[in-house]
């Protein structure tokens, strides 16, 4: 057992609390190809949630777990508050992320604000909750060349505005 060193674990899903729940799996289905791997009603008084779905888009059981709480309300002022700033997703090609873009526009999803970060393309949308989802691709094929590209980046980076029209 190793109790010197830190061991080095991979994120493996992230858990969103929210009264929409149909709502969101049918965004987080559009947006991402989620699919539901299980959802199960609670008994009133055996949870704080009335629901939860597990949610994937590839082989692990859950990259996603969304917990209904009717009661639960959006923050207008969530901007300004301490939160989870935003959950990123990765494409493996520019083509994946453009392609990607395009097919929701047609769907009449468009992103917040879309950047050049120079290490990475970024595009960025809200859920029916206002959590904010970054859509992704590295600008490098090598890793450690896309972490190198970050550590030289300076303090500022070139944002694009995606059209509306």
């Amino acid at each position: 057992m190793n109790t010197e060193i830190i061991a080095h674990p991979t994120l493996q899903h992230v858990g969103i609390t929210t009264p929409n729940l149909d709502a969101m799996l049918d965004w987080y289905r559009k947006v991402l190809g989620m699919t539901v791997n299980k959802h199960v009603s609670v008994p009133a008084g055996r949870a704080p949630f009335t629901a939860v779905a597990f949610a994937s888009n590839d082989e692990i059981n859950h990259r996603m777990s969304f917990f209904e709480v009717p009661e639960a309300t959006i923050d207008a002022e969530r901007s300004r508050h301490a939160r989870v700033q935003h959950v990123a997703f990765a494409y493996g090609t520019l083509d994946d992320l453009l392609g990607t873009y395009v097919r929701l526009k047609k769907l009449g999803m468009m992103p917040m604000w879309a950047a050049d970060q120079s290490f990475q393309t970024a595009i960025y949308y809200e859920d029916p909750d206002k959590n904010i989802i970054e859509l992704n691709v590295d600008n490098f094929t090598n890793l450690w060349a896309v972490t190198e590209q970050l550590k030289d980046l300076p303090l500022s980076c070139t944002s694009i505005s995606i059209l509306k029209s």
